[in-house]
């Protein structure tokens, strides 16, 4: 009884171990067998993958499970299973055939995949294909051919050829392939490997593969491309980046459809140090030349080419000390001819010698699929962007479907040295109009006015004048469809205008610097050349960074604002506009904003309003103070802007306009009516002073007597005077009582005459064109010069006239010289007071 218990627990103790065995190892019930015939020259071989190694998953080959590689040759049959549900992850396949070229006939046709009936694994199928070295096998794949790729690429569905040969002993990758592509045959010298990969959920039953025919090709390999339809395809050389081979050669094929046309486009390129010959690419195109063409990897590769041809990559010599690498990766592109292809425009530049035509394609946003777009100079030297420099003849055509996505852009440079010797005086700017007969878009024309430190510029636009352009009246709503950016730069600064189009009321823009003007045309709008009512001089210096004279039409509100809005007005820059009023007008002038926002840090920043006439409205104010208000002028005035240096993050930005209005019967009465009441006002205090003078001169009168101590320097702050002592008027007195006479204490015993006495003249003159003078500022942030206070400097700060109208009351003093001397009177000498 106890023996017997004792085998029962035996029994039981075994039936647990299997029991526990097989849940910690569970047996996948479906198995699969391999039988190999024993001539058919296969190797099966079941691997880990040296990517995902599993340490639970096991291959049970008759029972034995263990982690291995199994390894099937001819006339063997295996049977096989997993112990996991998801072997893919874990093993790969490798079904390698060997086709002898060599010793025995060459199997031609269809390669098959034998065996293909495995599941449940990635596999990869290879034919390793022998022949002698001078012989070229040619392999054929079925349509729609296959895709060259690049290394770190993958096919959309996984199913991927990989092609190589040997040179001597080394293996040289011919490319990476996926299916659907315009390869066709490949050629190879001195046999292949084709590996075809397949993923396990793939269920491939034809390998696409064929072995043609055998000849000799005296190179590398030969890849045919077929193509059907419009495309493009990406190629690349052998061993592609790592290098092409020492002193090989490989030639492409293009095999064109009807009615395309193809460009070959370096997107890639490596070069090699060479010992002898030189690497180069040739191309045989037959109906261009009769023998090749050779060009180097670096010049501009052919385009347009409507039929078959071949392309060549050969390598040189290298240097065994330093090779470096040859490699090439290239775009072919496709393409229908059109109607325009056969269309040549005539680019006639022989009268425009400073003009330089750009055409090229619009830049694309984004990674959008665009096209291939071509200018050709000739029928197969045609590239995206062409350059026209200006004095020549051009004939031109493009190979593009979409015109639109081409433009062109001209560039003009007028220079000036000397003013004495310049040429450009009212130069009309004006595009050469054979810009305007291509079937693309002119987008810019750019003149470049270069003038020397000593010389300005003038822009002049004398019948459709221009318009700022502003919010208030944007330029894109006048219908001109072009408009002009102006930008004016020097050493220091460079800032811009702001933009302009005709149909406005500023007449001329005078710049101080050099000046660079924009024509920019609106897209899909056709103008004329007539419109360009644009003429530039060149002219004496000016002071100012620039001066606008607006000349308004009737019954219109003009918009002005200060340049380089977006920036704001650069540091210590000065702008003024010479503002007309129309006839029988009268101009409402207010700013867009009552103060200018600003804090200066170094000088001060002024807007000033000034009427050009005696006794005008004349209106100045500071950064720190408030704008005017709305103000109406009568006549022509200034208006005058110059900045400081403002704090940072601060902008001088001024806006102001002018509505002009009819001025009425009405107000021209109340006009001179104002005036009358003025004048007659002035009459009164005139009679009244002259009263009380004639009463003080009876009881007092009144002796001028030269003073000596009164500082007679003439002050240092020559910026107030607009012109120079001998040509203004500061000389004349405003008042000298009739009691002041000088002549008896001049008389000297020779008797000569008594001097002239200067006598008041008041100013009746015209008031100048000149812009008004700014402010000058100080480095310590003031307006004046408060180190040098002349009481007597200051007194002709205000008007330049001397006044003398007050007796001087002095205790006398012993030999003090009392006599006037002669100032530039000839025969007299001018002699110190002691």
């Amino acid at each position: 009884m106890s023996a017997n218990c004792g085998l029962y627990l035996r029994v039981s103790e075994m039936l647990l171990i299997g029991l526990l065995f097989t849940w910690l190892i569970p047996q996948n019930t479906e198995a699969v067998d391999i039988s190999l015939g024993p001539k058919d020259n296969i190797t099966i071989i079941v691997k880990q993958n040296a990517k995902s190694p599993s340490s639970s998953c096991f291959m049970c080959v008759k029972n034995d499970c263990k982690r291995t590689t199994l390894t099937v040759t001819d006339g063997m049959s295996v049977s096989y299973s997993f112990t996991c549900p998801t072997p893919e992850k874990y093993y790969i396949m490798e079904i390698q055939k060997r086709i002898d070229c060599i010793s025995g006939t060459c199997p031609f046709g269809k390669v098959n995949l034998q065996p293909s009936s495995f599941p449940g694994l990635n596999r990869t199928f290879s034919w390793n294909i022998t022949t002698t070295k001078n012989i070229g096998l040619e392999l054929s794949f079925s349509s729609p051919g296959l895709k060259q790729i690049e290394s770190s690429y993958n096919c959309p569905d996984l199913v991927t050829f990989h092609i190589s040969t040997s040179v001597d002993t080394s293996s040289v990758s011919i490319g990476i392939f996926c299916r659907n592509g315009t390869v066709s045959r490949i050629k190879v010298q001195g046999g292949g490997v084709v590996a075809l990969h397949v993923p396990w959920n793939e269920n491939v039953t034809e390998s696409g593969l064929s072995i043609a025919n055998r000849t000799a090709i005296k190179r590398l390999c030969i890849i045919e491309s077929t193509f059907s339809r419009e495309t493009s395809v990406i190629l690349s050389s052998a061993n592609y980046p790592l290098g092409f081979p020492d002193d090989e050669i490989m030639t492409w094929q293009f095999v064109m459809p009807p009615n395309h046309r193809a460009s070959i486009k370096f997107l890639n390129y490596s070069l090699p140090n060479c010992v002898k010959k030189d690497e180069r690419v040739e191309y045989y195109l037959p109906f261009f030349y009769s023998s090749a063409e050779v060009l180097k990897l670096t010049d501009r590769q052919p385009a347009n080419i409507a039929n078959d041809f071949n392309m060549t990559l050969a390598n040189c010599a290298l240097d065994n000390t330093n090779p470096g690498a040859l490699s090439l990766l290239f775009e072919v592109v496709v393409q229908p001819i059109t109607s325009l292809e056969s269309i040549l425009y005539n680019v006639d530049l022989t009268k425009n010698f400073d003009f330089n035509v750009h055409i090229r394609k619009k830049r694309v946003v984004g990674r959008q699929y665009a096209p291939l777009c071509l200018v050709c100079r000739t029928p197969i030297e045609c590239e995206p962007e062409l350059s026209l420099p200006g004095g020549k003849f051009y004939k031109i055509s493009f190979l593009c479907n979409d015109m639109e996505s081409f433009i062109v852009t001209a560039e003009k440079d007028i220079a000036c040295e000397h003013l004495r010797t310049s040429q450009i005086k009212n130069i009309s700017i004006t595009v050469p109009p054979t810009l305007l007969i291509l079937p693309v878009r002119l987008e810019t024309v750019t003149w470049n006015i270069i003038a020397a430190n000593n010389i300005s510029a003038e822009i002049r636009s004398t019948s459709l004048n221009l318009q700022q352009d502003v919010s208030e009246n944007p330029c894109d709503t006048n219908g001109s469809g072009f408009y002009y950016d102006i930008i004016s730069s020097n050493a220091k600064n460079t800032f811009s205008l702001g933009t302009f189009c005709p149909n406005g009321s500023i007449e001329i823009i005078q710049l101080r610097d050099n000046v660079k003007i924009v024509l920019k045309v609106q897209k899909n709008v056709n103008f004329s050349i007539p419109k360009l009512d644009l003429h530039v001089s060149i002219i004496p210096p000016i002071e100012e960074e620039c001066i606008f004279t607006v000349t308004p039409k009737a019954d219109t509100t003009v918009y002005l604002r200060t340049p380089n809005w977006d920036s704001g007005v650069p540091d210590y820059v000065t702008v003024s506009w010479n503002i007309g009023i129309p006839e029988k007008q009268f101009a409402n002038f207010s700013f867009a904003k009552n103060k200018m926002d600003i804090t200066c840090q170094m000088g001060r920043a002024f807007a000033n309003i000034e009427e050009k006439k005696a006794k005008g409205l004349d209106i100045t104010r500071r950064d720190d103070e408030l704008l005017p208000g709305p103000s109406q002028l009568y006549s022509p005035f200034w208006v005058n802007i110059s900045n400081c240096k403002p704090r940072s993050n601060h902008k001088l930005q001024l806006q102001f306009s002018l509505k002009f209005i009819q001025v009425n019967s009405d107000l021209t009465i109340i006009v001179v009516a104002a005036c009358v009441a003025a004048v007659s006002i002035v009459l009164i205090i005139g009679v009244t002073i002259c009263c009380v003078k004639k009463k003080k001169k009876e009881k007092h009168p009144a002796v001028g007597i030269y003073n000596t101590k009164v500082p007679t320097e003439m002050t240092s702050r020559h910026g107030f005077f607009r012109k120079g002592r001998k040509k203004n008027e500061s000389h004349v007195y405003a008042v000298i009582d009739d009691t002041m006479i000088y002549g008896h204490l001049l008389k000297d015993n020779n008797g000569c005459p008594s001097p002239n006495v200067d006598v008041y003249q008041p100013f009746e003159g015209p008031m100048g064109d000149a812009p008004p003078v700014p402010p000058i500022n100080f480095p310590n942030g003031s307006t004046k010069d408060e180190t040098r206070e002349d009481p007597l400097a200051l007194s002709m700060r205000e008007n330049e006239l001397y006044t003398i109208n007050e007796p001087i009351t002095k205790e006398p003093v012993e030999n003090e010289d009392t006599s006037l001397s002669f100032v530039d009177e000839p025969g007299n000498k001018t002699v110190p007071a002691t």
